[in-house]
Order: structure tokens, then C-alpha cells, then sequence
């Protein structure tokens, strides 16, 4: 299995993700978790902290459309897993983001610009799971 080089689109969704948890803590005062921020949007504390939350959502989903409307194709989009797997690996995540109160996107992103202690251990933990799963799977289970 081979995992795709894409330096400059990684460039630029990162740079995308830095300046949205920018705008969103100096506009809101909000840390950029996905997480929180869905299960806000599930259970709105107000309203218009669901506006703001639907909005970013409605954001991230409409990138493809974007790239459409710039190129004329949509993303190539390749995932060489079962849905089985994809259930699985979903439920996983979630109980990984239960356990350590947030995401990749608060901890990594918002957590260690903050210096946050809790945020570094998880990211720690995230990148050592992640490390130790990609082994497994590409050099014990051979998939």
C-alpha cells in the first residue's frame, strides 16, 4: 500500500485549518475542535451558537464543491477500505475523542499553540496509536 506525497495541497489545507482556528478564537473566543463543534451543533446551548457551528460545518462539507466549481472535476476520493472498516475505525474514533475530551483539530491545532499540558499528551498518544496502527496494518497483517 502507498501513501500519496501531496505537499502542496497538505500546504494549503493546513494553512486553511490555522487560519479558521485564527478567525474562529479571535472572532468567537472558540477553540476549533470538529468534534465540539458537532456535538454543539447536536445540542446548541443557544442560538446562535448553533448559527455559527452550522455555518463552519456547512464550510467543510462544501469544499468539494469548491474545487468543483474552480477545476471542473470533483476531489478524487480513494479509500481502500470496507465500510466494514470505515464503521469500525469511526467507532474507535470516537471513543478515542470521548477519552481525551477532543479531537485532533482542538488538541493538535488549538491545544499545543495554547501550551496546554493535556493537549500535548494527547497528541502524543494520538501520533503513537497512529504509528502503531499504520505497523500492523502495512507490516503484520500485510493489508
Amino acid at each position: 500500500m502507498e501513501t500519496a506525497f501531496t505537499p502542496l495541497q497538505s500546504l494549503g489545507g493546513g494553512a486553511l485549518i490555522g487560519l479558521s482556528a485564527v478567525l474562529l478564537m479571535g472572532l468567537h473566543g472558540r477553540i476549533f475542535g470538529a468534534t465540539g463543534i458537532l456535538t454543539g451543533l447536536i445540542a446548541p446551548g443557544n442560538r446562535s451558537d448553533f448559527t455559527w457551528r452550522a455555518i463552519l460545518l456547512l464550510g467543510m462539507i462544501s469544499g468539494p464543491l469548491l474545487v468543483l466549481a474552480l477545476t471542473g472535476t470533483m476531489p478524487a476520493v480513494d479509500v481502500p477500505v470496507s465500510t466494514t472498516a470505515l464503521v469500525v475505525g469511526g467507532l474507535l474514533v470516537g471513543v478515542g475523542v470521548t477519552f481525551s475530551s477532543g479531537c485532533t483539530s482542538g488538541h493538535g491545532v488549538c491545544g499545543l499553540a495554547r501550551l496546554s499540558p493535556r493537549s500535548a499528551a494527547s497528541v502524543v498518544t494520538f501520533m503513537a496509536a497512529t504509528a502503531a496502527t499504520v505497523y500492523v496494518i502495512r507490516h503484520v497483517i500485510g493489508a
